[in-house]
């Protein structure tokens, strides 16, 4: 076994990867939440569309979309994998748990919080994703700002969009400072600006993405 392979099978090198896959997933949720912010401009969806197609029908997006998949992927998997190693490594839980005294709630709820947000996406997959795509391989044209108009008319959607935006906001409070000290990036000067930036990331992008069926559902962008 090579030095690599050994590195990243170990409990080390699966942390590095999933710190390494959650940076990626961070940046693209800055792309992702910038080109949704679009449908502020409130232009009955004219910038969004245009974003959304741009997006839609470039090749390099199109290729970048694949690397997403296989990033989002295998953050699950070492997901996973750690959750597992560390049931093994503690098969008897402690007698008294006291984890607030070193952890946030949150921090100690990354599966849940995880499996929740699968599920959102496999939604929000289902409902944008693939009809944007089968229109893009049918050579046809898609209204995605009216889909989405369509799908937030129905208050339950909405209510699993906010479910999954909390889910993430909770997500992010833990996962963007962590993925920094899963790369060694763990210093006693830099990590309290990081885990500010990373509470206020978490805020900002969170709030836009429950804006934006919200405002929709009543009515406020047209």
């Amino acid at each position: 076994m090579s030095k690599k392979t050994g590195f990243l099978s170990s409990s080390i090198g699966k942390k590095f990867l999933m710190g390494l896959t959650g940076l990626f997933l961070i940046s693209f949720l800055v792309i992702h939440v910038s080109l949704n912010s679009f449908i502020f401009f409130n232009d009955g969806g004219a910038s969004f569309n245009a974003g959304a197609d741009f997006m839609a029908h470039n090749p390099v997006i199109r290729i970048l979309e694949i690397g997403l998949f296989a990033g989002l992927l295998l953050h699950i998997f070492q997901a996973l994998l750690l959750t597992l190693e560390n049931r093994k490594a503690r098969p008897t839980p402690y007698e008294v748990v006291n984890g607030g005294a070193n952890s946030s709630w949150y921090s100690r709820s990354m599966g849940v919080l995880g499996s929740l947000l699968l599920l959102f996406l496999v939604v929000h997959l289902g409902n944008f994703w693939v009809p944007t795509k089968i229109a893009v391989f049918s050579h046809e044209e898609h209204n995605t700002f009216a889909s989405m108009k369509l799908v937030f008319a129905k208050w339950y959607f909405v209510a699993i969009y906010l479910v999954g935006v909390i889910s993430l906001l909770y997500h992010l409070l833990h996962g963007f400072q962590s993925a920094f000290q899963s790369l060694g990036l763990n210093h006693k000067k830099y990590t309290p600006l990081i885990k500010k930036t990373g509470i206020w990331f978490s805020i900002i992008v969170c709030t836009l993405f429950a804006a934006m069926p919200v405002t929709m559902f009543l009515g406020i962008i047209k």
